[in-house]
C-alpha cells in the first residue's frame, strides 16, 4: 500500500469547526476572531482575562543538529501533545508559524508530518493569517520612510554609509542581498548601498514574539537602531516618527492564532524567527496564553539545541521569567549514524559502530541542557529500519546520562505512538526537579556572553573576532547595551561554525565576523561563519513540486 503524503493526511482529516476546538478548552466564540471555519485568533480580551488563571507546566521540545536523514522535532511536538491528551491531560501547544522561504526551497513546510500535523497544513504553510505579511509591511515602511528623510533633506543628518537597517520579504532569495537603490533621476532618492533578509530574520520579527503588549510593542518599535548621523550617534525608528503607522500594521498580527493537530489538540501558532541567525522561538504571548489556558505546554525551538534550545533558555526565558519544567531532546538512530560518517543511502543498514561514533553528538546535547538545571528526557523519533540493537545502544546511554527515555512513534499513529514518550514526560515532571537557570550573568561583557556560549554550548576552545567586530562591540557598549543577551548567528548543521565537522568537533575556534545591536528586541546578534541573512533557493526549489489541481487542491507541499 502508497504511503500517504502529509498534504495527503491532512486533507484527508476531520477537522472541526475551531469554535468547538476552543470550546473544549473554555474559549467562548466571542474570545475569537474567527479567520473563516479552522482558524481564529486570540482577543485581547481573552489574553487580559486568562492572565488571572494558574501556570502550567512547561516543556521544551528540542533536537541534535539537523542532518539530511531528518529529525521530525515539530511532528514530535504536535505527537506528544496529543498523546498526553489522550492520558486525560489538558494539553495546549505553541508553535511558530512556518516562513514562506523554506517552503519553497529546500525544507518544506512546518506544521509537522504524517498522523502527527497541525491542520489546516496549507493555510498555515502559505498566507496564513497575514501575520508575515504583516510584519514585512511593518518592516519596509521603515525603510522607506528612512529613505524618504534623507530624500526631503535629512534633517538628522543620517550617513547613507552608515544604514544598517535592512528591508525584508518572507521569499529566498539571493539576489537582494546586496543592492543599489535610488538609481534614476534626482526624484528617485539618492544612491546608496542597501540589503534584504528574509522577513523570519528581522529585528520587526524577534520584537512582535518579545513583546508582551502594544505599549511595550511601541516602546520596543521604538529603540531600532537604523543608521548613524555623521556624529556616529544612533538614529532610531522613534527618531523617524514611524513607529505609530508600523504599530498600525502590526495591530492584528500581535494577536495569537488558535489551530488544532489531526486528533484536535488545541495549538497555538504565533511568530517565527529563524533559530539560526534569530532567536528561534514562537511568541512570548502565545507560550504564556498556553501556559493560562492548560496543565501542560508544548513548546519547540528551532533547529538543534546548540541554537533555539540555548536561545530560548538564555533570551526568551531570562527576558519574561519563564521557567521550563522539563526538555525532549529529539534525536533519530539515522541522523546519528549519520554523524557517525555513513553516507544518506547507507543509513537503513544496521551499524552500531557508525551509532555509537555519532552519539557524541546527542551527548553533547544532553551535557548542554543539564547546565541549565532543567531535566531532559531523550525520544527517538522512530523508523521502521531502527533495530533492537541499535536502540538498546541508544537507550542504555541516554538512562548513563539520567535522562528518561521513550520510543515516539508519532509520524505513523500520531498522539497513540507517542504515549510511551507522554508517560516518560510526566514521570519527568512529577519527579524530577526542574532548577532553571541561565548559562550566563547579565553583569558578563559582551565577549564574555559569546565565549561563555561559544565554550560551554559549542565546545569551542574560544573565539576569534574580526576587527570590524571588535570596532562594533565596543560601540555597543558605548551606546548602553552591554547588558544585553547574545543571540548567536550559527550554522544549524554543526555544533561549530562549519557546517561540515559533524559529531562532537574539537579544537576548533568560533569566528564573530559581525555584531549588531538589536535594541527593540533586547539582544546583541552575533554573525558567525559565513551564516547568511537571506537564504538562497538550491537547484531544485520545492517551489517545482508544488500546485493546484483540477479540482482546486493545493498539491505538493510538505
Amino acid at each position: 500500500m502508497a504511503v500517504k503524503s502529509d498534504i495527503e493526511i491532512a486533507r484527508e482529516a476531520e477537522m472541526w469547526p475551531i469554535k468547538k476546538v476552543a470550546e473544549n478548552i473554555g474559549i467562548s466564540e466571542d474570545d475569537l476572531e474567527l479567520y473563516g471555519k479552522y482558524k481564529a485568533k486570540l482577543s485581547e480580551e481573552y489574553l487580559q482575562k486568562i492572565k488571572k488563571n494558574k501556570t502550567g507546566k512547561l516543556v521544551l521540545v528540542t533536537a541534535i543538529n539537523p542532518t539530511p536523514a531528518g529529525e521530525g522535532k515539530t511532528t514530535t511536538s504536535v505527537g506528544l501533545g496529543d498523546a498526553l491528551s489522550r492520558l486525560g491531560k489538558k494539553t495546549v501547544i505553541a508553535l511558530r508559524e512556518p516562513s514562506l522561504g523554506p517552503c519553497f526551497g529546500i525544507k518544506g513546510g512546518a506544521t509537522g508530518g504524517g498522523y502527527a500535523q497541525v491542520v489546516p497544513m496549507d493555510d498555515m504553510n502559505l498566507h496564513f493569517t497575514g501575520d508575515f505579511h504583516a510584519i514585512t509591511s511593518a518592516n519596509n515602511l521603515l525603510a522607506a520612510l528612512l529613505d524618504n528623510h534623507i530624500q526631503q533633506g535629512n534633517e538628522l543628518q543620517i550617513d547613507t554609509r552608515q544604514i544598517i537597517f535592512k528591508r525584508c520579504e518572507d521569499m529566498n532569495d539571493r539576489v537582494l542581498r546586496n543592492i543599489v537603490v535610488g538609481l534614476g533621476n534626482k526624484m528617485d532618492g539618492v544612491v546608496r548601498e542597501d540589503h534584504f533578509v528574509i522577513t523570519v530574520a528581522t529585528e520587526v520579527m524577534a520584537i512582535l514574539c518579545l513583546a508582551r503588549d502594544m505599549q511595550d510593542l511601541k516602546d520596543r518599535l521604538s529603540r531600532i537602531v537604523v543608521a548613524y548621523n555623521y556624529n556616529g550617534d544612533p538614529v532610531t525608528a522613534g527618531d523617524l516618527n514611524a513607529v505609530g503607522a508600523m504599530a498600525a500594521l502590526l495591530k492584528d498580527a500581535m494577536k495569537p492564532n488558535l489551530v488544532q493537530t489531526l486528533e484536535h489538540t488545541p495549538t497555538i501558532v504565533h511568530g517565527g524567527p529563524f533559530a539560526n541567525i534569530a532567536h528561534g522561538c514562537n511568541s512570548i504571548r502565545a507560550t504564556e496564553a498556553a501556559l493560562h489556558m492548560s496543565d501542560i505546554t508544548i513548546t519547540e525551538a528551532g533547529f538543534g539545541a546548540d541554537l533555539g534550545a540555548e536561545k530560548f533558555l538564555d533570551i526568551k526565558c531570562r527576558m519574561h521569567g519563564l521557567k521550563p519544567d522539563a526538555i525532549v531532546l529529539v534525536a533519530t538512530i539515522r541522523a546519528l549514524k549519520y554523524n557517525g560518517g555513513i553516507p544518506k543511502d547507507k543509513l537503513s543498514e544496521e551499524n552500531t559502530d557508525a551509532l555509537k561514533k555519532g552519539m557524541v553528538n546527542l551527548e553533547k546535547h544532553i551535557e548542554n541542557l543539564q547546565q541549565y538545571g532543567v531535566p531532559v528526557v531523550v525520544t527517538l523519533n522512530g523508523f521502521l529500519t531502527d533495530t533492537d540493537a541499535e536502540i538498546s545502544i541508544v537507550k542504555d546511554f541516554c538512562e548513563s546520562k539520567n535522562c528518561d527515555f521513550a520510543i515516539s512513534e508519532v509520524w505513523e499513529h500520531g498522539g497513540k505512538g507517542g504515549e510511551a514518550l507522554a508517560k516518560a514526560v510526566i514521570n519527568t515532571l512529577e519527579n524530577k526537579p526542574s532548577n532553571y537557570a541561565p548559562i550566563y550573568t547579565d553583569d558578563l561583557s559582551l565577549e564574555e556572553k559569546i565565549e561563555t556560549v561559544a565554550k560551554k554550548i559549542y565546545g569551542a576552545d574560544g573565539v576569534i573576532y574580526a576587527p570590524a567586530a571588535k570596532k562594533q562591540l565596543q560601540k555597543i557598549v558605548d551606546m548602553g547595551y552591554g547588558k544585553l543577551p547574545v543571540c548567536m548567528a550559527k550554522t544549524q548543521y554543526s555544533l561549530s561554525d562549519d557546517p561540515s565537522l559533524l559529531g562532537r568537533p574539537q579544537g576548533f575556534e568560533i569566528n564573530v565576523r559581525d555584531v549588531y545591536v538589536s535594541a527593540g528586541a533586547g539582544f546583541i546578534v552575533a554573525l558567525t561563519g559565513n551564516i547568511m541573512t537571506m537564504p538562497g533557493l538550491p537547484k531544485k526549489p520545492a517551489a517545482f513540486g508544488i500546485d493546484v489541481d483540477e479540482k482546486g487542491n493545493i498539491v505538493g507541499l510538505f
